[in-house]
């Protein structure tokens, strides 16, 4: 079916006045798997970085649950701040709702990698723990923005997971250079 179809309620096609725009829920589905994403992969590759120098795990979560906040902060107010300042559209949505669900759904993703690494002391097998969940995740959250986008599926996760994988291998290298320096 297409996503602007107008279907009533009990699925007939039918008039404007019983409809539903289904290409407004995959806006929000979208906007919260890439936000849900970018919790994955922003806080995953801070807690790699700081496991690139530091071996204890109360550093590592501390580090993860520091970039969780601050990005579920910065995740809100950019986007109450953009529906604030867009809030003549008339499809979009209230901005102190599009706020919370951004906080939210980058506060999901950022919690993968902070409860893989809760469980594990080991300092190696937490980085690779940590990867491995942050994969599985990276996986997931492509093929489902993808699946939701109409994109091709496999593509579609490969360049979500390979970005990941990316982002993370660059923190990961670069703070283990600059430990490696002096600072």
């Amino acid at each position: 079916m297409d996503p602007k179809q107008t279907v009533s309620r009990n699925g007939d096609e039918e008039s404007q006045n019983e409809s539903f725009d289904y290409t407004t829920r995959a806006q929000w589905l979208r906007a919260a798997v890439l936000g849900a994403n970018d919790g994955l992969v922003s806080t995953a590759s801070l807690m790699v970085g700081v496991g690139a120098v530091k071996k204890d795990v109360k550093e590592m979560i501390l580090t993860g649950f520091a970039g969780l906040v601050a990005g579920a902060c910065s995740m809100a107010i950019g986007e109450f701040v953009m529906d604030q300042n867009e809030k003549d559209e008339e499809k979009l949505p209230n901005p102190l709702q599009a706020a919370i669900a951004s906080a939210l759904a980058f506060s999901v993703g950022a919690m993968v990698p902070l409860l893989a690494a809760s469980f594990v002391r080991d300092y190696k097998v937490r980085v690779g723990v940590v990867v491995a969940a942050v994969t599985m995740a990276l996986a997931f959250f492509g093929w489902f923005g993808a699946f939701l986008g109409g994109a091709p599926v496999f593509r579609a996760s490969f360049r979500v997971l390979v970005g990941g994988w990316f982002a993370m291998a660059i923190t990961f290298g670069l703070t283990k250079w600059m430990a490696s320096i002096g600072f």
